[in-house]
């Protein structure tokens, strides 16, 4: 029961490393680079949702679409005018590029007096809720994070397989050029894309609020769903989720059956075995090239 408790824990805790895995991968997938302002992006949302709900007295679910809605267009601005002028340059200055968005969006939070240097409480309808199922403690919480996850994975399944969005998304991932040839607003696809990748952090940051409050710092948690990315494989969707219940999962266990640290540590380990065994990942694509 105790191993079932921590499988359970660890889950909800690798659907949020998922989520934001994803986001990782949206991006990648378009633009061919790596965005590490993806925690900030999560931190944004959460931060956005309680301002709704505490500011402008909104309930609930209106507030979570209004974050989600509010965070898709701030992604699409945020490709527009600050990436889509350096696209071409090498992949370093993109990803430099990233990480000051990262501290950029962190400093202005903290730079808002009251709201950024506190920690606070989501207002959840669920907060603090248990199941109990046949001596199974469930933490309704979890629970929401894991049913969230599963509807966005369909959803988005259903998105790039039935929509002509997805399926032109789908082409332009995989050869962008032969796209543009083809009609495919390419360019407008890449907007697309890092509002798809910053509504699906902000989702992420709402559904991780109730647990571990809201605060500006709760970005970091972005470089453990990098590791989640690596292990799934960079160029799949689902191996972002598969990858970050993998390393989800493997922390919970770590962090009651090993001693102190290993928790911190584990996920990088993980990384490290997967880069010796399979280095494109788990569902990752094996690409060549020829000289």
């Amino acid at each position: 029961m105790q191993l079932l408790q921590l499988v359970i824990s660890g889950i909800a805790q690798g659907c949020i490393y998922g989520l934001i895995a994803l986001g990782f991968v949206l991006i990648y997938k378009a633009t061919e680079t790596v965005s590490f302002a993806q925690g900030e992006l999560m931190m944004l949302g959460a931060f956005g949702g309680l301002a709704a709900m505490t500011m402008l007295g909104f309930p609930y679910w209106l507030s979570v679409l209004c974050a989600i809605a509010g965070m898709a267009l701030f992604g699409v601005l945020l490709e527009r005018v600050v990436i889509r002028p350096i696209l071409g340059q090498p992949a370093f200055s993109i990803v430099m590029l990233t990480i000051g968005i990262g501290y950029v969006a962190r400093g202005l939070i903290t730079m808002i007096p009251n709201i950024g240097t506190e920690t606070h409480t989501l207002p959840v309808p669920y907060k603090d809720q248990i199941w109990n199922v046949a001596g199974l403690v469930l933490n309704v919480e979890q629970m929401v994070v894991i049913g969230a996850t599963a509807v966005l994975c369909v959803l988005l399944y259903v998105l790039f397989r039935y929509s002509k969005l997805g399926i032109a998304m789908q082409a332009a991932s995989q050869n962008q050029l032969a796209a543009y040839y083809m009609g495919i607003p390419v360019k407008r696809l890449n907007g697309i894309a890092w509002g798809l990748a910053a509504a699906v952090a902000a989702i992420a940051g709402l559904l991780l609020a109730p647990i571990t409050f809201v605060h500006a710092n709760m970005g970091f948690i972005g470089l453990k769903a990098f590791p989640a990315a690596v292990v799934g494989g960079f160029s799949s969707l689902p191996g972002a989720i598969v990858g970050g219940l993998v390393i989800g999962i493997v922390e919970s266990l770590s962090g009651f059956y090993l001693p102190d640290g290993f928790k911190d540590t584990a996920a990088y380990i993980v990384v490290l075995i997967m880069l010796v065994v399979k280095p494109t990942g788990l569902f990752g694509e094996k690409l060549r090239k020829k000289v």
